[in-house]
């Protein structure tokens, strides 16, 4: 997978880390599954990796891709991180390993008890002082077939509806 395949709705480490260089000090709150990360999260590990792979078509993909795992737990009085020590975690690793800016971004999340679930940023939005980054799951798909319904997207957009003046070519 190449970047420029990627979903319109997943961030990159990039995308993240320019949102929150104009909003160092507003906490950053992740959300996920209709609730947001206990104030008293942690950054527990971040890792990059190059990735050559298979697909279930016989199809070679490579891709980067950096992993967040954040440990959702309270812990005393704390509150949400601020975004500016996220930003700061993140160069503190990119001065030991290189970090793609336009890699595809995994968050890894669990209390410490359940497994972890694997997310995708799919938003972040500036709200009442706090920075919010949604996150939703990160299901399979099968590269082949999404590849497919792109390309039948854009065969129907670049010939169909009244501004082409066509009728649709299906």
């Amino acid at each position: 997978m190449r970047f420029d395949d990627m979903t319109p709705d997943e961030m990159t480490i990039g995308d993240l880390l320019g949102l929150l260089a104009d909003h160092r000090d507003k906490p950053l709150v992740f959300s996920h599954g209709g609730r947001a990360v206990k104030p008293g999260y942690h950054v527990t590990e971040v890792k990059a990796g190059a990735f050559s792979a298979l697909d279930c078509g016989a199809n070679p993909e490579s891709w980067t891709e950096i992993f967040i795992q954040l440990w959702d737990v309270d812990e005393g009085e704390r509150t949400h991180m601020p975004s500016g020590k996220f930003a700061a975690i993140i160069g503190k690793v990119s001065e030991h390993l290189s970090l793609d800016p336009a890699a595809k971004l995994t968050f890894e999340v669990s209390d410490g008890l359940a497994p972890m679930q694997l997310h995708k940023a799919s938003s972040a939005t500036v709200s009442d002082g706090q920075v919010h980054v949604q996150l939703v799951p990160r299901a399979a798909s099968c590269k082949p077939r999404d590849r497919w319904l792109a390309a039948q997207s854009q065969v129907a957009a670049s010939c169909c509806g009244p501004a082409k003046g066509q009728p649709c070519c299906s």
